[in-house]
């Protein structure tokens, strides 16, 4: 079995996962990871994905296209090497950085730079911008991995200190303390 990336984007509608995921059962494939979304109206998936090796991946993107045709769905087959991201693998702790504060442009590029100058890895980020002063109208959660070489009173305050040169308020709490507090 080979391993390749599936991404799906369109307007979102009922039966888009069933109709993906019969097709690839079809193909003889297995879903071994799914990261789905929906931006506004606009349906997102990233699907990694374990083929027969001898599938090849235009023929699985061409089967992909033929049953999301009548969904209008744009779909993307691409193979990746997955070891070297295994490789690069170091020690790092999970945190949440939350912001909130008027929309402007730069909000999640003043952020991440911040992060990636100290080799901080976003893995997760979700935003919501509706426009506007009302901060509770555009808020943006960063799930991270930091390095634990990383001073993180340093890094708390050069993300406060971006923060409010954009006129945000932030917030950076490890993860397993964000979902204590945040438990439903």
């Amino acid at each position: 079995m080979q391993k390749v990336v599936i991404s799906v984007l369109g307007l979102d509608r009922p039966g888009i996962l069933a109709t993906v995921s019969e097709a690839l059962l079809a193909q003889d494939c297995n879903i071994e990871n799914v990261s789905q979304t929906l931006l506004q109206s606009i349906f997102g998936a990233i699907i990694l994905v374990s083929k027969p090796a001898a599938l090849p991946d235009e023929a699985l993107e061409e089967a992909l296209g033929a049953a999301l045709a009548p969904l209008s769905l744009a779909v993307s087959v691409k193979r990746f090497d997955l070891a070297p991201a295994a490789a690069a693998a170091r020690d790092t702790q999970p945190f949440v950085i939350t912001t909130i504060g008027p929309d402007s442009k730069g909000l999640v590029a003043g952020i991440t730079r911040v992060l990636a100058d100290r080799g901080c890895n976003v893995t997760n980020l979700q935003a919501l911008f509706k426009g506007g002063d009302d901060p509770l109208n555009n808020m943006m959660i960063y799930e991270v991995d930091v390095p634990d070489t990383v001073q993180l009173p340093e890094l708390v305050e050069q993300l406060e200190k971006k923060a409010a040169a954009l006129g945000l308020e932030t917030n950076i709490q490890h993860r397993q303390i964000f979902e204590a507090i945040n438990r439903i």
